[in-house]
């Protein structure tokens, strides 16, 4: 088991992997004290069941570690990039190094389009697939203490040479069914890079109120938008800044001092005083003197559908026959909401657009028009002329 932590060490393998159809990736890293991940360990596998296996340590290595040649690995076209979930992965190298991984494969897609469930676990793919089990033991490990234990490694390394044998197994199934276009248009987002920036502007959107009225987000917007700003300048969580909950209650009760912040029932204590106070109060300010015009409202088009409850119904039976049909995970062929706007009379959703289409999309359009009626026969879902 070799342990990278020189760039002349990393230059070395990432110049063997070029010279290789894939390399498999994954990483270690912490969340739970900073705002941007904290990158902790790189492990990376060559194929074939002896091929060099590697552990890249960037805390070890230090200021003597660039991860350059990685870049430079991950921008070679000749050699597919294999991850399994990887958008957290992804996301670090992104902040991190400005770069994606092309081309790139993500076993947990490619085995939701080949019938292995929603969101299927690494653990139960190497278990499917590679019949072998993981030892579980250093999952919730710190990965930013060193030294790193043998148990830790193991552990870290079995992340990247079981997934060699699990994306052999998957490319050859998408291959056989003519389905690596269908994993390669999912890629797309994971590697846009709006999926990974969070803008403060736009943070009040991700906060979950029930109330329209335009003032009160407003102040939402502008006390959000500080605790972006504050938690992405200092690395910290936003939850460290203030929590939903608090935010909430701070755009209901619209403090104007000190002494109203102290009255929050939800506020953490050093939010009450210093740079977070003062920001905390400048924003509920910014929010109460924001012009009309500029009041954030929230889109009601959904709202508004004039959904057929017994059409979406009947085009959620449609989306379990086909997707039983085609060993797809229903999830990636359309979302609840999809099938409210398809049954409304709304065409502009994914569930409408490229391979989805093909599977579910015309024969949704077809039920939607009268065209095709669903008949059921022992335990299947069969489309019939209508």
């Amino acid at each position: 088991m070799q342990t990278i932590t020189t760039t002349a060490e990393l230059a070395r393998f990432c110049d063997l992997a070029k010279t290789q159809a894939y390399v498999t990736v994954d990483t270690e890293f912490l969340r739970e004290r900073t705002y941007w991940s904290k990158l902790c360990l790189i492990q990376m596998a060559l194929p074939g069941k002896q091929g060099e296996a590697v552990l890249v340590d960037p805390i070890a290595g230090g200021e003597g570690l660039s991860l350059d040649p990685l870049y430079d690995l991950f921008r070679h076209e000749g050699t597919v990039k294999v991850f399994h979930a990887a958008r957290q992965d992804l996301e670090i190298f992104f902040v991190e190094g400005n770069v994606f991984p092309v081309p790139l494969f993500d076993t947990q897609v490619a085995a939701m389009v080949c019938g292995f469930g929603e969101q299927v676990g690494y653990e139960t793919l190497v278990r499917k697939i590679a019949r072998e089990s993981l030892d579980k033991t250093s999952r919730f490990t710190d990965w930013s203490r060193r030294p790193l234990s043998e148990a830790q490694k193991q552990y870290a390394l079995a992340d990247v040479t079981h997934l060699r044998v699990i994306y052999e197994f998957l490319a050859r199934e998408l291959a056989r069914t003519g389905r690596t276009a269908w994993v390669e248009e999912e890629l797309g987002i994971l590697l846009t890079p709006e999926t990974y920036i969070t803008r403060p502007e736009e943070a009040w959107e991700r906060v979950k109120t029930r109330t329209t009225s335009g003032r009160f987000l407003a102040i939402v917007r502008e006390l959000a938008r500080f605790r972006e700003e504050f938690a992405q300048g200092r690395n910290i969580p936003r939850s460290r800044v203030f929590k939903d909950d608090a935010l909430l209650e701070l755009a209901s009760t619209r403090p104007a001092n000190l002494e109203d912040l102290g009255r929050s029932r939800l506020l953490l204590p050093e939010a009450r005083k210093g740079e977070i106070a003062d920001g905390i109060l400048a924003a509920v300010k910014a929010g109460l003197e924001a012009r009309p015009e500029d009041l954030p409202r929230i889109s009601d088009e959904r709202d508004q559908l004039q959904v057929n409850s017994a059409l979406a119904d009947l085009l959620r039976v449609l989306l379990k026959a086909k997707s039983e049909e085609a060993g797809v995970a229903a999830k990636l062929i359309a979302s609840s909401a999809d099938l409210d706007v398809i049954a409304a009379g709304g065409r502009d959703v994914d569930a409408l657009q490229g391979w989805r289409r093909e599977v579910f999309g015309e024969d949704a359009l077809r039920l939607c028009k009268g065209e095709v009626a669903l008949s059921a026969r022992g335990g299947a879902v069969r489309v019939i002329p209508a």
